[in-house]
This record gives structure tokens, C-alpha cells and sequence, in this order.
């Protein structure tokens, strides 16, 4: 599964500079940070898929998922909205469940697989950082709170809560502090209220619904 989310992670870092190249205006310097990570991720690709092949399997013997894909897909309208699901709460998250991973193959013996793992990890973080520096690069550019603005487009796009433990001091080096990511672990206050003000009204009320169907 690590060698599928990786090979994902090329696929979509050459797809976040071919689909706005020429769509958005965009400095020189977001080409360049979208294709040193899709070199990363390539040699990330590389280094897994080389060490099933050392542990007699291949990439593709097993069934991987599509939820990253698919979370792509959800956002290719959308580069903000791309850069914070993939980039901001999905590769965030491997920065997150990374180290419990690493230790977990220590403990089986697994000591060549940790070490591969405690290099990408490294460099995972820069690409969180990339997602980072350009969400907020454009929101500011247009004027936008990028903390709020990401709160808005995670709930919107993001199916269900954040969920802990999060690996506060990696995603701090990333740049991305508690403000970020802590409120996104409850539901949206707002969301409630406008819940609780539908529900006084009688707009939810399924009844009332049917009589308004009625008699249109």
C-alpha cells in the first residue's frame, strides 16, 4: 500500500502542473517545488517497490484503493481545494501514522524497510510544506484568511472529521500549526447553528416537505 500511495504521489504531482499551467497566474517557483516533488516521489516508488521485489513479491500482486485518486478527482476543479485535501490533510496525515509505521517494522525485524521509510519521511515533510506555501501564497494573493479559507474548503471536500494522534512537531516543521488542523477535529459550530435554526423554522420537516412537493 505504501508503493501505491506513492506512485499516486507522481501521477498527481505532474497533474497539479500540467492542469493550471496556463489556467492560473502562477510564479515560476510553483512549477519547480511541484516537480522536485514528483522527483521525490518517484525515487520514494523506487526504493519501495525495489524492496518488495528484495522480499520475493511486486508492486501489483495485491489490490491497492482509490481514495486518493478520488480525492483528486474531487478537487480537480479547484487548485486550492487541490493543494489542501492531497497535499495539506492527505500527505499530512502520512506524516502523522509514518513514525508508528517505522516502529512497527523495527520491532518485526524489519530493519531495511524502517530505514527506507525514515528517508522518506524526511522529505514527505517538504512536501507538506509545498502544499503549505502555496494555499496560503494564494489566498493571500486574493485577499483570503488562508487558515479559515482552509477550514471552509476541508469540510466542504473532506469526507468526515480530522482524527488524532497528529504528529504536531512534523506537521510544525511543515509549517502547519495546531490553528490549522485542531479545528477540524470537531464539527463546524456554524453548521449546528444552521442546523438548529432549519429545524425551528420546520424545513427539515420531512411532513412539510411532502405538503410544499404537493403543491408545486
Amino acid at each position: 500500500s505504501l508503493a501505491h500511495i506513492e506512485g499516486y504521489a507522481i501521477d498527481l504531482s505532474w497533474d497539479i502542473i500540467a492542469r493550471w499551467a496556463g489556467k492560473v497566474d502562477l510564479p515560476r517557483e510553483f512549477f519547480d517545488d511541484w516537480v522536485q516533488v514528483a522527483d521525490d516521489e518517484a525515487k520514494h516508488f523506487g526504493m519501495l517497490s525495489g524492496r518488495l521485489v528484495e522480499m520475493e513479491a511486486f508492486y501489483g500482486c495485491l489490490p491497492g484503493h482509490e481514495k486518493l485518486w478520488e480525492s483528486a478527482s474531487d478537487t480537480a476543479h479547484d487548485l486550492l481545494a487541490r493543494l489542501a485535501i492531497v497535499h495539506m490533510v492527505h500527505e499530512a496525515r502520512g506524516l502523522d501514522v509514518t513514525p508508528k509505521t517505522i516502529s512497527r517494522l523495527e520491532s518485526a525485524g524489519d530493519k531495511v524497510s524502517a530505514e527506507l521509510l525514515k528517508s522518506i519521511y524526511a522529505e514527505e515533510i517538504t512536501h507538506v510544506t509545498a502544499g503549505m506555501r502555496w494555499f496560503s501564497f494564494l489566498c493571500e494573493r486574493d485577499n483570503m484568511d488562508p487558515i479559515p479559507q482552509y477550514h471552509k474548503i476541508v469540510r466542504k471536500h473532506h469526507f468526515g472529521l480530522l482524527k488524532p494522534p497528529f504528529n504536531h512537531e512534523a506537521r510544525g516543521i511543515a509549517g502547519m500549526t495546531e490553528a490549522w488542523y485542531m479545528p477540524l477535529t470537531v464539527a463546524d459550530p456554524s453548521a449546528d447553528k444552521q442546523e438548529a435554526a432549519s429545524k425551528e423554522a420546520g424545513t427539515d420537516c420531512a411532513p412539510c416537505a411532502q405538503d410544499s412537493a404537493l403543491s408545486e
